[in-house]
């Protein structure tokens, strides 16, 4: 039997992370089609809203039934505007473990809004979830991705040499794919020890029973 993550909305001080819907095409379709982002993952550029509601309506919910990741909106708690994407994949139920990846819009840069939600979901799967580790991969240059798992606690574990396609900007101004490395990050349950205390004066998190 497959085991699959379950549909969870999560409040922090500041963000209400819960599952991707219709009414975020736009929004997510407008995010993801930025330099930066285009940069440092392999979405399609550039990103349409076919793309954005293929991703709410297809891909994220097969991932979640096949047990194989989630995929949360990271919206501003007072103004439900779309800040950002948390994504887990890779998960391995057997060994409790799974991959974490963030993703947040140029406008929402600088405010800590990753490490939060990232911290967030990292203690609701410790706590909730009973997993044990969670990865997180970052390519070698992607100094601000870096910053965001150091800050929430991460231990750096080494080097994938030149498993990382990124893309930069050719003279003609179209994009080019170069080779650079991985570094891999990982957190267990007593590098967040004391952020338990810090959620729940936030919130904590509660089920979602209204999702498909």
């Amino acid at each position: 039997m497959t085991s699959t993550f379950p549909t969870i909305s999560i409040s922090t001080e500041r963000l209400v992370l819960r599952p991707l819907d219709e009414d975020d095409v736009p929004a997510l379709a407008q995010m993801m089609d930025d330099e930066q982002i285009v940069a440092w993952t392999a979405v399609p550029h550039p990103f349409t809203e076919d793309a954005a509601r293929h991703w709410i309506t297809e891909y994220a919910p097969s991932e979640r039934t096949a047990g194989r990741g989630l995929d949360l909106a990271v919206t501003e708690f007072l103004t439900q505007r779309l800040v950002g994407v948390i994504q887990l994949g890779k998960t391995n139920w057997h060994v409790r473990s799974t991959e974490l990846s963030y993703i947040v819009a140029s406008w929402a840069r600088g405010e800590g809004y990753a490490s939060e939600a990232a911290l967030a979901v990292a203690q609701w799967l410790f706590t909730d979830q009973k997993f044990e580790r969670i990865e997180l991969r970052t390519a070698a240059d992607n100094t601000a991705s870096q910053q965001v798992a150091q800050k929430i606690g991460c231990i750096s574990e080494g080097v994938l040499r030149g498993a990382c396609m990124a893309r930069a900007r050719a003279e003609d101004g179209t994009w080019a794919e170069t080779r650079t490395d991985y570094i891999v990050w990982s957190l267990l349950p007593e590098d967040i020890e004391g952020a338990g205390e810090q959620l729940a004066e936030s919130g904590g998190f509660t089920s979602y029973t209204d999702w498909n």
